[in-house]
């Protein structure tokens, strides 16, 4: 699967939105992919993580124990590809606005893949990867649906995209005139 089957689902979906929107990162974009659009629908779903999944093999050599999402974004597209893995899906929630591993108990030196639906800047997957090593796991590498950045985002370990799709995003003091003139939307899942 490549970026243009990725981002032909996403537009099956009616996911890839265009107007003013604040992202979960903070930043500024005239397109907003709303992957939970895509996510009500399993079939489409599956098939975006049953590729991911194959991705993910072809780039990791090794064992993988646990996929891991962050909460929200990152629980359908763990718990499919791990799916599809054949491994156990768990998540990091925040608490006091840290994620945390709070549900499962997990051995030391258990190899991670951090999934999480779309990247920006890469926060999310910063905070997870330093919320998991906590527990004294290995992070092998992380992966995400889409990559908006392009490939330019540091996430602190190896970033495996199914799709990268660059798309201009802009701090609040330095926005394009055709975004000051349309009212900003924040539909991410933070702030």
């Amino acid at each position: 699967m490549n970026t243009k089957d990725v981002l032909d689902i996403f537009r099956t979906a009616g996911a890839i939105l265009e107007g003013h929107f604040i992202l979960t990162s903070g930043r500024h974009s005239a397109v907003y992919i709303q992957k939970a659009y895509v996510f009500m629908h399993a079939a489409l779903t599956e098939k975006l993580c049953y590729a991911m999944a194959g991705k993910i093999r072809s780039k990791v050599s090794g064992r993988i124990d646990y996929v891991v999402g962050p909460a929200i974004g990152g629980l359908i597209p763990a718990y499919e590809t791990a799916r599809h893995l054949r491994v156990p899906s768990i998540w990091v929630e925040r608490e006091n606005g840290v994620f945390r591993l709070r549900r499962f108990d997990i051995e030391r030196g258990a190899q991670i893949i951090i999934m999480e639906d779309v990247v920006t800047t890469g926060l999310s997957i910063r905070e997870a990867v330093q919320s998991m090593r906590q527990t004294g796991s290995e992070i092998i590498a992380a992966a995400c649906i889409v990559d908006r950045s392009g490939g330019k985002a540091d996430v602190g370990v190896p970033l495996i995209a199914l799709a990268e799709y660059e798309i201009p995003s802009y701090t609040g003091d330095s926005l394009p005139p055709e975004l000051t003139s349309l009212p900003a939307v924040k539909p991410g899942s933070r702030y």
